[in-house]
């Protein structure tokens, strides 16, 4: 359970909550009509979701076995690289003395092969209507507790396991009669939360430095979402008038012919984006050693020459501050938040958990992974646009308006749930490792 006393690090975090909220409300189309309740709601929610999930003992150690199913995935995938890519996959013997170990561990190879699993196995639980009803289950919470309506609340739900663009599917027939403010809701939930295949990779990579990698990752798609509808609904205001018509619940429309059709759409879909993070990463990161070579050429600071990770790191120290982030991890904490915007945040958690164990705070690193685990970064703009240009091809140009901002409102709303888990007295020591 938690316990302990409050210190100035869980004020620091709390007092991040507020100003993210307020900064959102800055920016509002509508500042006159901040929802209280909802804010008050969405937060509870998050705080009873947090203290369910590793509060209660049977939850809580439901959530901790999700590491073993993640390890189970993962070690399934590996052999099916093995299978066909032999000893490049990095397992089983190798044909050369291996002299460093560590470099066994190629992101291609161990990695991207979970996505696609993951998005079959996804596929195929939808089919057998086991993720349909924890999808509709969540989709009952958020319409009950945030006053969505059921169509907007089932794709929120969906997004949390199935992805950005995805999750919206669910809803395909009903896309078009979604109001402003329910279509940029959905964006910046997609922005804010993960889908199932990412976590797993996540996992994968944070493993070995962070204690209960997995539960955190799942608990953080989870509580985000109400973080990411709280804030677009900050940002533009729901419109009551243009809902009250608009109840009717939309026929399903991903639908799958038998568990071998699930299994092979899920293998397409899976390999798809498994492709394109794959792009996303390579073109990213050459654009960044690009940019790192032209600031190389520029006089030195402080002894050392300026990077984009640098420069990152010191834009986004006031937003590592705010998560409850403690002074001397501030700037890479910063870095981090830099990197999973500008470049994705695989390219973060990858940064993150090449840092040694003993060179970060286990507290500092929890937060941290709430804080990276969302899709919000500039990659996801490109994504998103081209998704919902496909979706919805009439409202392509108001898309366009929304879907930068729908990023930043997803961004924070991680960075809101980062901030308050760091306010919660003691939570880091109440996670089992």
């Amino acid at each position: 359970m938690f316990h302990g006393t409050i210190s100035v690090l869980n004020l620091q975090s709390l007092a991040g909550v507020a100003l993210i909220l307020v900064l959102c409300w800055l920016f509002s189309e509508n500042r006159r009509r901040f929802p209280f309740l909802l804010a008050v709601g969405a937060i509870g929610l998050q705080l009873v979701l947090v203290l369910a999930l590793f509060g209660v003992p049977a939850i809580r150690a439901g959530l901790t076995s999700f590491g073993a199913v993640f390890d189970g995935l993962a070690k399934a995938a590996q052999t099916g690289m093995a299978f066909v890519f032999g000893f490049l996959s990095g397992s089983g013997p190798q044909p050369y003395p291996v002299t460093t170990p560590g470099a066994l561990f190629v992101f291609g190879f161990r990695v991207l092969p979970v996505i696609m699993v993951v998005c079959t196995l996804a596929a195929l639980l939808w089919h057998w209507h086991i993720l349909k009803w924890i999808t509709k289950a969540f989709g009952f919470v958020f319409s009950r507790t945030m006053g969505l309506r059921g169509p907007t609340a089932l794709a929120a739900a969906a997004t949390i396991f199935m992805g950005q663009v995805e999750g919206p599917i669910v809803i395909r027939a009903y896309l078009s009669r979604l109001t402003r403010s329910e279509l940029f809701l959905l964006i910046t939930v997609g922005m804010a939360c993960v889908s199932g295949s990412t976590m797993v990779a996540y996992v994968t990579i944070l493993q070995g430095v962070l204690p209960g990698a997995a539960a955190h990752v799942l608990a953080a798609s989870i509580i985000t979402a109400p973080a990411g509808i709280l804030l677009a609904r900050i940002l533009i205001p729901r419109d009551p008038v243009a809902e009250a018509a608009l109840d009717k619940m939309p026929p399903d429309e991903r639908v799958y012919k038998s568990s071998m059709d699930a299994i092979m759409k899920g293998i397409h879909d899976g390999m798809q984006i498994a492709v394109n993070v794959a792009a996303c990463l390579i073109v990213f990161v050459a654009l960044v050693a690009i940019i790192n070579m032209m600031l190389g050429a520029l006089p030195q600071l402080g002894g050392s020459p300026l990077s984009v990770e640098r420069i990152l790191g010191y834009v986004f120290s006031p937003v590592a501050w705010c998560l409850g982030i403690q002074g001397s991890e501030i700037p890479i904490a910063g870095q981090l938040l830099g990197t999973k915007m500008m470049l994705t945040e695989f390219t973060a958690f990858i940064k993150m958990g090449a840092i040694p164990a003993l060179e970060m705070t286990e507290r500092t690193r929890t937060i941290m992974t709430y804080a990276l685990c969302g899709f919000a970064n500039v990659a996801s703009v490109g994504i998103n646009l081209a998704g919902f240009s496909v979706l919805l091809p009439d409202r392509r140009d108001e898309i366009i308006t929304m879907v930068g901002k729908a990023m930043l409102a997803g961004f924070f709303a991680t960075c809101l749930s980062a901030a308050l888990v760091g306010a919660i007295p003691s939570f880091i020591t109440a996670i089992p490792g």
